[in-house]
Parts: C-alpha cells; structure tokens; sequence
C-alpha cells in the first residue's frame, strides 16, 4: 500500500531544504520583513482603542476584508521565497502592525499560510491601538532557544510605544543567531519633534546588543522592522556605529526603489541590519514589488496599493513593500 505524506509536513520539508539543494555548498536562510498595514482582527479589545477596526467603526472593518487581507499577506510571505526559480519558504518573517495572538493563529493555522507550518512569537505592548510585532519561524530550520519582550520607557509626554521583540534560535547550520523585530514611533507630530522617541528605541536595542556581546564578541545578529526613519537619519546611523551594517540602505526592487512612497518619493522606513559577522554572509537582498502589490502614481510610476486611503477601503495590502534578505550558511 502507497503510503502519502501529510501535505503540511511535505512543505515544511520542502522550505527546509530548498528543494534538497544547495548553492555554492551554502544552505541558504531567508529573512523577510514586512509592515501589514493594520493587521486587525473584527473583535473589540475593551483595553484597547481599536474600535474603528470593527464591523460597525469608521472604517467597516469586517470578516470579508479581513480573511482577503489575511489570505493576500499569506500569498507574499510565499511569493518571497520564490527567487530565480527557486522556491524556498521564508526561515524567518517578521510582521510589524499586528494586532494580537488571534490575528496571528489565524494568519498560520487557518490562512492560506496554513500548509507551511510556521510558528510564532510576539509581543503584548503598551501601545493604546494594540499594535504588536511578530516573528514567524521555521521549526525545522530555526530551533527557538530564548525570547524576550524589550520594553521601551517614553519620553516625557509621549504615549506607549510597542515593545521590541528579542528572539534568539539556532539554524540547522548550527549558528546561533539573535534577532530583533522593531516598530518605532511613528512620525505623527513632526519628524524632527519625534526623533527623540526613536532615538530612545535605538538606544534600547543598543543596550541589549552590549549585554550580548558582553557574552560573545562575534555575535550574529539581526535586526528587522520598521524603524520610521531612513538610513541617514541618526537613529539607523547610531546603531550602524554600534557594529550594524543596514544591507536595506540601498535596496531596490524591479519597479520600486524603497519600501515606502511619501509623496511621489521612494525611500525606505523598513530596514534589515546584520552585525559583521553575517554581512559576508549575504547572497541578495531585494524589495518585493510584484504588480499585484502596486498601483499607478499620478506623480509618475508605482506606488503600494494599500488597505485604506484614510477610512475609504481601498482593498490593497500594505502601505509598504517587504523586503527580502537572503543568507548562505
């Protein structure tokens, strides 16, 4: 009797190992990040203020636009393991504007996603809309060993902001590697009145990163999200003079040159950073731009097709684009 392979367990199988090949005798390990655009579920938080995420809010957020949008961030994370011709699942996803725990079982055990056998850390912040980050992993390509919920203090007279998410797992290349998954403080009130705020962010990541290299000098690390700034302003440039190099700084896409599109300018408010001892490491880093994610700017060329334009749904993804690094291990 022909025996079958449970489809969920095939896939995972599948993303492990790139289809059994290697490149070069390099394994290689996909790390992709991506702001959902106001991943929220159709449930009312009573601690939070999400009501204008409800059937009955502002915005006529119900399960329709919901399971679409669930199903449509399900079909990137998949599209961004294709490179080349070769498929290869994400090893690490870290998802920016998530709301809770719900919207992230969902995502990867009733979505579209379902079949490829994630897992999931998040946070639980402060935040007053319920905005959290998260990391999906591989569990057969990156085993969990700690994780670690880092909260940052405001300044005087600014509201709560998300928590940074600290995981550390080891790969099947037996490397040890630390990850951070960050939201900053977004640009409400004036680039230059909330600088501040994400400067303080920078500086918790900083003194997370001296106790691990306290541990080990050479250190792997990883740092991912959405930072609202770009690779000049001095927050990226304070933690690129702690040792990280910003391998999103110049990274563009087939029809996009940055993640991001503020007023017919690309740019890029999303960043992947890698310590020293992974930048040798990298074998491409890329914005995933797929037609179906854009949509014509008046100004001139593509812009993202996102979710809403202010409380008019829009019926696209994100306001942003993923980006997609890739490492040989």
């Amino acid at each position: 009797m022909t025996r079958r392979f449970p489809l969920a367990l095939l896939l995972l199988l599948l993303a492990a190992t790139g289809f059994g090949q290697t490149h070069g005798g390099l394994m290689p390990f996909t790390i992709m990040e991506y702001n959902c655009e106001n991943l929220f579920d159709c449930r009312h938080d009573s601690l939070k203020e999400d009501t204008e995420f409800l059937p009955d809010g502002e915005r006529r957020w119900g399960k329709s636009r919901y399971w679409r949008k669930l199903n449509d961030i399900g079909r990137v994370i998949h599209q961004c393991g294709d490179n080349n011709g070769r498929r290869h699942l994400p090893d690490l996803v870290a998802l920016v504007e998530v709301e809770n725990d719900s919207v992230m079982h969902t995502l990867t055990r009733r979505s579209m996603l379902r079949e490829a056998g994630y897992r999931y850390v998040m946070t639980q912040s402060p935040d007053r809309r319920g905005i959290d980050v998260a990391l999906l992993y591989n569990p057969l390509t990156f085993a969990l060993i700690a994780q670690d919920r880092l909260r940052v203090t405001p300044p005087k007279g600014e509201q709560p902001t998300r928590d940074i998410l600290y995981v550390k797992g080891r790969t099947r290349t037996d490397d040890t590697l630390h990850v951070f998954v960050v939201h900053a403080p977004s640009r409400s009130g004036g680039w230059k009145a909330t600088e501040r705020y994400r400067m303080t962010v920078a500086q918790r990541i900083i003194s997370t990163l001296d106790s691990i290299r306290t541990q080990r000098n050479d250190a792997n690390i990883i740092i991912a999200g959405d930072f609202n700034d770009y690779s000049y302003n001095k927050p990226l440039m304070l933690l690129c003079d702690r040792g990280m190099t910003d391998l999103s700084a110049k990274t563009a896409g087939k029809r996009a040159k940055g993640t991001y599109k503020h007023h017919g300018r690309w740019n890029s408010l999303d960043h992947i950073l890698l310590s020293a001892t992974l930048v040798p490491r990298v074998t491409g880093c890329r914005i995933h731009d797929p037609l179906w994610l854009l949509e014509s700017d008046t100004r001139g060329g593509y812009k993202p097709r996102r979710t809403y334009l202010g409380t008019y749904y829009h019926g696209g993804v994100s306001d942003h684009l993923p980006l997609v690094l890739e490492l040989g291990l």
